[in-house]
C-alpha cells in the first residue's frame, strides 16, 4: 500500500487506491477513525500549548499590592548613616563608562542610599582622569587585579573578556572594611527608588531573571548586571577553581558561568530591580507593569553615554550623544535616554567642584 509522510505529525495516511488495492469495508472505517482520531489529537495540542503561553507573554497587570511591605518601602532620612558592613559596587574597566559610574553614583545618593559605594577598577587600564570622574559623586576607589577569561577567551563576545573580574566581589569580606551584603551593579544602570531591603535578605545569592528579544524571550536564568551576594574567600577560591570545569556557553562569559554555578540555589528577584530596557522592547505590557515600582533601569539595548563602537564620548559632545540615543530604535527608548542625560546634567552641575580636579 503506498503511503505519504503526515506533514505534522509524521504519521502515514493512505494515498488514494488503485483498483488494485481497494479497502474493503473494515479498512475504511478504521482509516477514517484514525484520520479523525489524529485530527483531534493535533487539536488539543494546539489548545493545549496556547493554554501554557507565558504569564508574561500575556501580561495584564492584575496586580494591586506594593512590591515591598511599606515598613522597608521608604527612603531613609537623607542624613542617616552609612552602614559600613552593606556596600553597592561597580566596576570600571576603561575611561569610556566614567561619566556612566558618577551619573549612577549620583543617582544613588539622590534615592538616600545608607551603603557604602565601592568601586572596583584597573589601574593599569583606567586615567587617572577617569578614575577621578567616575568618583566625584562618591564611589570610593578600590583597585582589582583582571580575571582573564577561559580558554584564552575562545568562543566569547570580546565585549565581555573583562567580566570575570566580577568574581573579585566575594573577595570583599577581607577589605580594611569588611562587607558583609553586597548589591552589585553593572556600570550601566541607573538607580530610580532606594533598595536598601536587599540587604536584609538571608540568601547567598539573588538576581532577576534574564529577558531576550530571540525565541527564549522571558526565561528562567538570571542577568548577572544586579545581583545580591554575600562576600565570601572561601566561595570565591570555589568559583576560580571551578570555571574551567563548568559547561555553560561561552559567548555569554561570567553570566552564563554564575548561572551553572547557583543554578539551584539563586533567589530570583522581581524585574523592578533590573529594569533593563530588552524588557520593553519585548512586551510593553511589562514594562508598563513594573516601571512604577522600579528600582534600577539598566542600558542594555542602547547606551546613552558610548557611542556604537564603545569609545568615549567626550564630555562636551554627551548631550549630543544622548539626543542620538533618543532617537535609535524609532525612539522606543527616548523617555529612559532622556532621562539619563537629565541625571548627567545634575552630575555635573552638583559635583562640578569635584569634577574641576579632573
Amino acid at each position: 500500500m503506498l503511503t505519504r509522510p503526515c506533514a505534522r505529525r509524521g504519521y502515514a495516511l493512505l494515498a488514494p487506491h488503485t483498483p488494485q488495492q481497494r479497502l474493503t469495508p473494515v479498512s475504511a472505517i478504521f482509516a477514517v477513525l484514525f484520520l479523525t482520531s489524529f485530527l483531534l489529537n493535533c487539536v488539543l495540542v494546539v489548545r493545549g500549548w496556547r493554554s501554557w503561553t507565558n504569564p508574561l507573554d500575556d501580561y495584564q497587570g492584575l496586580k494591586r499590592y506594593p512590591l515591598v511591605e511599606n515598613v522597608l518601602d521608604r527612603h531613609p532620612h537623607p542624613h542617616a548613616n552609612v552602614t559600613t558592613e552593606h556596600a553597592i559596587a561597580t566596576t570600571l574597566y576603561n575611561d569610556a563608562y566614567a561619566a556612566a559610574v558618577a551619573t549612577l553614583g549620583h543617582s544613588l545618593r539622590k534615592v538616600n542610599t545608607t551603603a557604602r559605594m565601592v568601586l572596583l577598577y584597573f589601574p593599569d587600564n583606567v586615567s587617572p582622569e577617569a578614575l577621578c570622574l567616575a568618583t566625584s559623586s562618591g564611589f570610593v576607589p578600590q583597585p582589582v587585579e583582571r580575571i582573564a577569561p577561559p580558554d584564552n577567551g575562545r568562543g566569547m563576545n570580546p565585549h565581555f573578556a573583562d567580566q570575570y573580574t566580577k568574581l573579585s566581589l566575594w573577595t570583599l569580606d577581607t577589605s580594611p572594611q569588611p562587607i558583609t551584603s553586597l548589591v552589585y551593579l553593572d556600570s550601566d544602570t541607573l538607580v530610580l527608588r532606594n533598595f536598601d531591603e536587599l540587604f536584609t535578605l538571608p540568601y547567598t545569592f539573588a538576581a532577576a531573571p534574564d529577558v531576550y528579544l530571540d525565541a527564549r524571550g522571558f526565561t528562567t536564568g538570571f542577568n548577572a548586571g544586579v545581583m545580591l551576594l554575600k562576600p565570601d574567600s572561601r566561595l570565591y577560591r570555589q568559583l576560580r577553581a571551578s570555571v574551567p570545569a563548568a559547561r555553560f556557553p561561552r559567548e555569554m562569559a561570567e553570566q552564563a558561568f554564575l548561572n551553572q554555578f547557583f543554578a539551584t540555589d539563586v533567589l530570583r528577584l522581581p524585574y523592578a530591580y533590573n529594569g533593563n530596557i530588552a524588557l520593553k522592547q519585548r512586551s510593553r505590557g511589562v514594562w508598563d507593569g513594573i516601571r512604577a515600582e522600579m528600582r534600577v533601569i539598566h542600558y542594555t539595548i542602547v547606551k546613552p553615554f558610548v557611542s556604537h563602537s564603545w569609545k568615549t564620548v567626550p564630555l562636551d559632545k554627551m548631550e549630543e550623544r544622548v539626543q542620538a540615543a533618543a532617537q535609535e530604535h524609532g525612539g522606543l527608548f527616548e523617555e529612559e535616554m532622556l532621562h539619563w542625560g537629565e541625571l548627567w546634567r545634575e552630575t555635573r552641575s552638583l559635583y562640578s567642584r569635584e569634577m574641576e580636579h579632573c
